[in-house]
């Protein structure tokens, strides 16, 4: 089975070197990457754009939207990504700048970054955003949930917050990224309310396989798979890592015990097909 990985990461954040060095034990590299897709059967890998600066770690309220990747240089063709925006650094001429970036072929949505900078997704700073979005057939991806970073305000992340959006942008497909972890059953309602709004199932754990085996013998999922039966959106989820908090065969497992088999090619490929049309002449559908 081919598969799309959602939601990765592909910049050069310090906590995302620390997290794969301490935590999930993965090589947080262009060739650490690429190994883990071959053994995954990964085609293709979406990255979500973040930049630090040397003033602040992530997230930095000085970075220049559109945020980008830049781990390595050349991006391998088997990367995409969704840049991403700062809310404090949005004027007219970083709109321009990202309206011109969307067009570029290896960009195929615009990621937000909810908790980590204190607006709400309806907030009327990203209205201009929301507009480049439905000018170019683009979803837009929300952090949503829990941070990773004790500055994140979680109000903001909360995905009830997205109900308002996707009710006052219908021309605009949208993200809710980790479907909303720890409040999933909240981001299922939302899903399964808006027919424009999907998410992926990304970041629910930080660390290695013994991690998750460890956490498979309580009820630490408990949560997940109440909120994906609610859901019962199997044509609206999608697969996603959040790599490099895990290591993707991993996660790979621990979501195919969440989703019957008969949904898997759905889950895995089709719909972030679906919900990421320019990606479809890059893998050849």
């Amino acid at each position: 089975m081919k598969i799309i990985d959602a939601h990765i990461h592909f910049s050069s954040i310090n906590s995302f070197k620390k997290t794969g060095d301490n935590y999930s034990k993965v090589d947080y590299s262009e060739d650490g990457l690429l190994k883990e897709f071959e053994k995954t059967n990964v085609v293709l890998g979406i990255a979500m754009g973040v930049t630090e600066t040397n003033q602040q770690g992530f997230p930095s309220n000085d970075a220049q939207t559109p945020m980008g990747i830049d781990l390595n240089a050349p991006i391998p063709k088997n990367i995409v990504y969704c840049p991403g925006v700062n809310p404090y650094t949005l004027s007219q001429e970083s709109l321009k700048i990202l309206e011109k970036e969307v067009q570029k072929d290896n960009v195929v949505g615009i990621k937000i970054y909810l908790g980590y900078y204190p607006f709400y997704a309806y907030d009327d700073v990203y209205k201009p955003v929301y507009e480049i979005a439905a000018k170019y057939g683009l979803p837009v991806v929300f952090h949503t949930g829990d941070t990773y970073s004790e500055r994140g305000l979680l109000k903001y992340s909360h995905p009830l917050t997205l109900d308002e959006v996707a009710v006052f942008n219908r021309d605009v497909s949208f993200v809710m990224a980790h479907l909303g972890d720890p409040w999933v059953l909240d981001g299922a309602e939302v899903v399964y309310k808006n027919a424009n709004m999907y998410a992926d199932l990304s970041g629910w754990v930080v660390g290695t396989k013994e991690t998750i085996d460890a956490h498979l013998q309580t009820n630490f999922f408990d949560h997940i798979k109440h909120a994906i039966t609610f859901c019962d959106h199997y044509d609206k989820l999608l697969f996603g890592t959040d790599w490099p908090l895990v290591p993707i065969q991993a996660y790979v497992d621990l979501i195919k015990r969440f989703v019957p088999e008969q949904y898997h090619e759905d889950v895995f490929y089709n719909n972030a097909c679906k919900v990421f049309p320019k990606i479809k002449p890059i893998i050849g559908d």
